[in-house]
């Protein structure tokens, strides 16, 4: 039992051996000419404004987290979805229509999901700016008919 955990610390010794002697190897051979422009910092083809340590919206994290979850969704509706075409399922009793209706409620939660976070605003790039009959202006209600007249 122990000699199996021996060959397990060898290939791990082995690989972090191999893994240093490669990154040794590359930093001797690797050109290393540095210069201005190389060593600037690089934003999308422009020159960098201002700290870099700035606050961003929540809202960029919130459109990154619902869209990781959709693209989890596809992760796993694609390999259903190739499995469920194969013919021999059809030959299983109830398996195609259980296997159908198992999607269908993963689809219908991550649904659920995306209702909520459309009905909560999130997917709204700007919150929606409060209605001005819900505020209380200082000047009366008919402080314009009266200018309208004059």
């Amino acid at each position: 039992m122990i000699e199996q955990f021996g060959y397990v610390a060898a290939f791990l010794l082995a690989g972090i051996a191999f893994l240093g002697l490669v990154l040794t190897l590359a930093s001797f051979i690797r050109p290393n000419r540095p210069n201005v422009e190389k060593l600037s910092t690089y934003e999308s083809g422009e020159e960098p404004v201002g700290n870099a340590n700035t606050r961003f919206n929540p809202r960029f994290y919130v459109i990154a987290l619902l869209f990781v979850l959709f693209e989890v969704e596809l992760i796993f509706l694609f390999p259903w979805a190739v499995v469920f075409s194969n013919k021999t399922l059809r030959d299983v009793p109830n398996w195609s229509a259980y296997a159908l209706w198992e999607m269908f409620l993963f689809v219908g939660i991550l649904s659920l999901g995306l209702a909520f976070a459309w009905r909560r605003g999130y997917l709204n790039w700007e919150k929606p700016v409060q209605e001005l009959k819900d505020i209380e202006s200082p000047v009366p209600a008919d402080a314009y008919q009266r200018f309208k007249k004059n």
